[in-house]
């Protein structure tokens, strides 16, 4: 799906003109770039407050206490939330529109479907989902955004300020934490979303574990996030444009190369496809077939799972 919109990409032209320079072959240089940052990957730094006995978690290919990667992953998007969107129309060049597009069509929900949408951020899965059902004639469906950082539902709320939805009271916003939704009723909901976020949670298998309570018998339990390209040459490609193009992009656009390169980082330390299958298994979810959906040679994946 979607796998000839990667054909041509800034990173290709940066790997083009730095073999140029350097008077050495793309490939050459690309398999030298990918292995400088799988190398970064495998061995994380230690941070000076690392607590002696406490245990540990990764903040980008940093190693950190685990109590303190949700105030560090909070304080990035504090960071980015004015410019998140802007951001990922450049890094994605507008793709991201497409893929959540997909996203919606694949989950064709019922009329009068009750979506929560976690780690909603600036509010574009509701939006889409509320369109979609607009579209079928439903004004009934509903959405419950959530997300643990105040800027970036700020963003989602201005998105939905003096929307006929809002009046009508089919969205509304809250606060909070996607690994404890203690605010949230035990077979609430419908569908689940989580979009681009659940790589920056502390335990995804706890988010999903919450996910699985919330929602109905039936309900389905929706990802969409970063995943792995396997392809080596195109893998090569990602990786110069992921470590050297979008922190770029965040440093001229936004004033803010370091977020972008934690964001980056906490890419390549999220699970691979099938991995990340089998922990929404373990949650008591049903899968068909491997359980995800490659999208654009697998640089994103949705996942999919019923509570049955």
């Amino acid at each position: 799906m979607f796998g000839n919109l990667t054909k041509s990409t800034p990173a290709r032209l940066a790997l083009a003109r730095a073999a140029h320079r350097q008077g050495q072959p793309a490939s050459r240089l690309a398999r030298a770039f990918t292995a400088s940052a799988r190398q970064r990957q495998q061995e994380p730094s230690q941070t000076s407050e690392q607590a002696k006995d406490g245990a540990t978690t990764h903040f980008g290919f940093k190693t950190v206490p685990e109590h303190m990667k949700e105030t560090l992953v909070r304080g990035v998007f504090s960071n980015v939330a004015s410019n998140y969107d802007v951001m990922n129309d450049a890094m994605s060049m507008g793709i991201h529109r497409l893929w959540k597009d997909h996203l919606m069509r694949s989950m064709a929900p019922s009329p009068g479907a009750k979506l929560i949408d976690v780690a909603g951020g600036t509010g574009d899965i509701a939006q889409r989902f509320l369109s979609y059902q607009d579209g079928n004639g439903d004004a009934a469906s509903s959405v419950h955004m959530v997300d643990i950082n105040p800027e970036m539902l700020g963003e989602g709320e201005k998105r939905f300020g003096g929307s006929q939805w809002l009046r009508d009271g089919r969205i509304d916003f809250t606060v909070g934490n996607a690994e404890n939704l203690e605010f949230i009723e035990d077979a609430s909901f419908d569908f689940y979303t989580i979009a681009f976020g659940i790589r920056n949670c502390t335990h995804p298998e706890k988010v999903v574990r919450e996910a699985y309570r919330v929602l109905k018998p039936g309900g389905r339990f929706m990802c969409l996030e970063f995943s792995r390209v396997e392809n080596p040459v195109l893998a090569a490609v990602y990786d110069l444009h992921s470590f050297y193009v979008i922190p770029k992009l965040g440093e001229l656009i936004a004033n803010d190369r370091a977020s972008y390169e934690y964001l980056v980082e906490s890419i390549r330390r999220f699970p691979a496809q099938n991995e990340f299958a089998q922990i929404i298994r373990d949650a008591g979810f049903t899968t068909i077939g491997k359980g995800y959906e490659n999208l654009t040679f697998g640089t994103v994946a949705i996942h999919s799972g019923y509570k049955f």
